[in-house]
């Protein structure tokens, strides 16, 4: 058992409170279950008494949620330094992408918590935060951007390509980590050549005239025709 830590002196409580959030994602990675991220293992691991975790945290599912929130901003910033050196806005989205399939595939306990789980009253998730505030609204920056310099129609709404693209990082990671045995071969490729179609796509199909006349319609014309060189 861990010893009993003694009483944490005023102005403690801020640092006793991360020690608590620490402990939580340590757990969750260690176990692979949230149901082992008890308020008991948590008290037990950062050495203090159950009721001590009581005074910054109603509950084990306000605990939770708090974990939530730290693991967001984690991956906001993993996204922002990816796209950090990109030399143009759609090769910032790329990185955007990549970088949020890598750090979910890294964190695969913490991006369930995030982002599978199944919504409950008592912890609906994070989900009003994520689009006013990070990673959301980074991405939605770069897509503006790419509207901005041509690369995608300026007239349709951001919200709206933000979501396809972040769907797509969304499914390639949440694929992987529910089925990890799939015979992947080469997982890098995928993941990389699922960001790059959607990606390449999205702004294809964004600038085509065919493509308002819906799939049919751009399908029949594409890919386009292509003049013979002349001799």
């Amino acid at each position: 058992m861990t010893p009993a830590r003694q009483r944490a002196r005023r102005g403690e409580g801020a640092a006793l409170r991360e020690e608590i959030l620490t402990a939580a994602r340590e757990l969750l990675a260690e176990t692979g279950s949230e149901e082992a991220v008890s308020i008991r293992a948590v008290a037990e691991r950062v050495g203090v008494t159950p009721p001590a975790i009581y005074l910054h945290f109603a509950d084990k599912e306000a605990l939770l949620a708090e974990v939530c929130n730290q693991v967001f901003v984690a991956l906001d910033a993993a996204m922002e330094a990816a796209a950090a050196d990109a030399e143009g806005p759609m090769e910032g989205l790329r990185a955007r992408g990549l970088a949020y399939v890598r750090f979910a595939i890294a964190n695969p306990e913490h991006y369930r918590l995030v982002m599978m789980r199944r919504p409950t009253e008592a912890m609906p998730g994070p989900t009003a935060d994520m689009m006013t505030d990070g990673a959301f609204v980074h991405l939605l920056e770069a897509v503006r951007s790419c509207q901005q310099i041509g690369l995608m129609r300026a007239d349709e709404e951001p919200l709206a390509l933000g979501l396809v693209l972040w769907a797509a990082a969304h499914g390639i990671a949440s694929l992987v980590i529910a089925k990890p045995n799939l015979p992947w071969t080469d997982l890098e490729q995928v993941i990389t050549r699922t960001i790059d179609a959607m990606g390449c796509g999205l702004s294809i199909t964004s600038l085509s005239p065919d493509y308002q006349g819906g799939f049919a319609s751009f399908s029949s014309n594409w890919p386009p025709a292509v003049q013979a060189p002349e001799r």
